[in-house]
């Protein structure tokens, strides 16, 4: 057998890695990795193999190519987080914490074809150098190398903070979400106008529950609820306008919208991922 059970599971880790973040999903990352293995166990006539865990990571990276390429051809959307299982959505919310991931890169991720997501992601993120990438894409060094130029020119500007706290109504709203997500209620209480309101898709409320919430006081102390959600929030930037985005495990459940006047908060409006449109035409397409 060219690659012993010794050296798969010391790559393993790695390989699980890489996977989670091309395909966007735990289960299908799992699955990917298997896969791989199971064609190790199949080549055990094949000679030695001088570098296991590069050899492992291109196989790795074609079945997730080839998995990309087939939910495009199934003409298949990026799931949404509440059309995720609850066991899958806490897996990938436990990778993106263990390993520190940018929930706004998963989300965005999506924009890019797959030859673009596995380039970016190999090259970018896991520095595999482009020859080893041409393997993978079946292409050349060149034809490589342009994927992942665009791929950093699609996502170039929604992960930029730069901007974050230029304005004060700006720094007003990132109190507030910071407040939110501490579940700091005096602080929220604070940062709110005594008659602002919130108001929610009661698709994302429990049942019974309020829709529209009027009052500082009322709205902070409701909010405190919700904490676990607004933490995993992320921001975007879309036609340089700031948008942020309620992302558990890195896939998309509810935009927030957050209106100011007179240095307080006025307005928070809660929209479900599927039924904002101009988030799922800024975000949730794809490009050939």
């Amino acid at each position: 057998m060219p690659i012993t059970v010794e050296e798969f599971e010391t790559a393993r880790p790695h390989l699980l890695s890489a996977a989670h973040r091309m395909l966007g999903s735990a289960h299908d990352a799992q699955d990917a990795v298997q896969t791989a293995w199971l064609r190790v166990m199949t080549a055990r006539s094949s000679p030695s193999i001088e570098n296991p865990s590069a050899w492992l990571t291109t196989v790795t990276a074609r079945i997730c190519l080839d998995e990309l390429r087939a939910r495009r051809r199934r003409n298949e959307a990026p799931l949404l987080a509440d059309a995720i299982p609850a066991a899958e959505l806490d897996a990938d919310e436990a990778i993106l914490r263990t390993e520190d991931v940018s929930r706004a890169l998963m989300v965005l991720l999506n924009q890019l074809t797959p030859s673009q997501r596995v380039a970016y992601v190999l090259h970018d993120l896991f520095s595999v150098p482009f020859d080893r990438i041409a393997h993978v894409l079946g292409g050349t060094v060149p034809s490589a190398k342009k994927h992942a130029s665009r791929a950093r020119q699609r996502l170039d500007g929604t992960q930029d903070a730069s901007e974050r706290n230029s304005r004060p109504d700006q720094q007003i709203v990132e109190a507030f979400l910071t407040a939110a997500q501490t579940g700091d209620t005096r602080r929220m209480i604070q940062l709110l106008a005594p008659d602002s309101v919130r108001d929610a898709d009661a698709a994302l409320l429990p049942r019974g529950a309020r829709t529209a919430v009027f009052g500082a006081a009322d709205i902070a102390h409701e909010t405190v609820h919700f904490r676990d959600r607004i933490q995993s929030a992320c921001r975007l930037t879309v036609n340089n306008k700031a948008v942020y985005l309620i992302a558990p495990g890195g896939h998309p459940l509810a935009t927030i919208e957050i209106s100011t006047a007179n240095g307080k908060v006025t307005r928070i409006a809660v929209r479900s991922a599927q039924a904002d449109d101009r988030f799922a035409a800024a975000l949730l397409s794809t490009s050939s």
